[in-house]
């Protein structure tokens, strides 16, 4: 481990990457936030959600998304004062209207309503209407582990992937995400778009003028590209299973809710014009102590992981379950801070050149 975080840090240090220190720029970007007459649970909840992505590795839903989210609070094409209602419609079952806010926050509202209802009947279920971009989902389903329950959340987005067999754009990155607690260890957490990559990445990947791996993005003709500037639209994981499995999230999503599906909502990065995206969400915690004691089922889990890990390596790498990349690198960017390149840092100091106090 000390090696690997050595040659890690040498690595990046070659290309004149930043080290953002997690508490600093959290408080820089509550402080930004609060200038703009943005209330202290929103700030706090946005602030939360990007910095505990970004120490997980996952810069695509991380701090690196932050000039976007204040520019739209800048141009207003987000309701930083919403008047947000919960209309429960029975006993475990309840629809969320965003009213255009952040969609961090309004997940954030959601699943707390859907752990409330499944401490009374064992399941709680939250439809959210009229939202954004709600960041990296497990934010919201490590919230439900963290009181013994199961955690589900799910979200439409704007089209960003081919439909199966065609050059045509339908559905988004629509992400599958579930969590179950653990023993002695943070909870199992599979958090994964329905697509080979987010389309995040493809934008931090041409920010760094990288290339992309063969068969995750394809040009404007449908043909795979690994060329980012080049990249229109996104691989389905497995094929048709992938592409399946988004229509199910969308169903999930869109379909519950009356909003608009994949193909009817405009581009996360478009700030052209005023426009409520109406994104919808579908979250859902469910109470492990109604099937069976919350001490079995985390030494079940926990001992379920133990044994994949210690299976015989086909390679170099470690036998791995999901979620424990993230974890290993939560505890590495604990330590030496958030990696973030010059432009997307320059980006920052644009916003104000306090961001300067943030680097380790």
């Amino acid at each position: 481990m000390a090696i690997g975080l050595i040659i890690g840090i040498i690595l990046l240090i070659l290309l004149n990457m930043k080290f953002i220190e997690p508490s600093k720029a959290y408080n820089f970007l509550n402080e930004v936030l609060h200038d703009k007459g943005v209330s202290s649970d929103i700030a706090h909840t946005l602030s939360d959600s990007l910095i505990q992505t970004s120490l997980r590795g996952v810069d695509s839903h991380g701090i690196n998304l932050f000039p976007h989210y204040y520019t739209e609070i800048d141009l207003g094409l987000v309701n930083i004062s919403p008047n947000i209602t919960i209309d429960r419609k029975a006993s475990s079952i309840a629809v969320l209207n965003a009213e255009n806010t952040l969609g961090h926050y309004a997940g954030k509202l959601a699943i707390e309503s859907a752990i409330s209802m499944a401490k009374q009947t064992g399941i709680g279920i939250v439809s959210v209407k009229n939202s954004n971009h709600f960041g990296a989902a497990w934010y919201f389903t490590n919230m439900v582990t963290n009181q013994g329950m199961l955690g589900f959340a799910f979200t439409n987005t704007e089209a960003l992937a081919n439909a199966f067999n065609s050059k045509n754009i339908f559905f988004g990155t629509n992400p599958f995400c579930f969590s179950a607690p653990m023993k002695n260890e943070n909870p199992f957490c599979l958090d994964m778009a329905t697509t080979t990559i987010p389309w995040n990445k493809v934008k931090n990947y041409k920010r760094q003028n990288k290339q992309l791996q063969e068969g995750w993005a394809f040009n404007q003709e449908g043909i795979i590209t690994t060329n980012p500037y080049e990249a229109t639209s996104l691989t389905n994981i497995g094929g048709y299973k992938g592409f399946g499995l988004s229509m199910v999230i969308e169903i999930l999503c869109s379909g519950l809710t009356a909003g608009p599906m994949s193909c009817e909502i405009a581009p996360l990065h478009d700030i052209s014009i005023k426009h409520d995206r109406k994104i919808s969400h579908f979250f859902m915690a469910l109470d492990i102590s109604k099937f069976v004691s919350i001490d079995w089922f985390q030494n079940y889990i926990t001992n379920m992981a133990v044994q994949i890990r210690n299976l015989p390596k086909s390679g170099d790498e470690n036998v791995m379950i999901a979620g424990d990349k993230e974890k290993k690198e939560h505890t590495i960017r604990s330590i030496q801070g958030i990696p973030m390149d010059e432009k997307k840092f320059n980006e920052f100091l644009n916003i104000s050149q306090n961001f300067y106090n943030t680097i380790i």
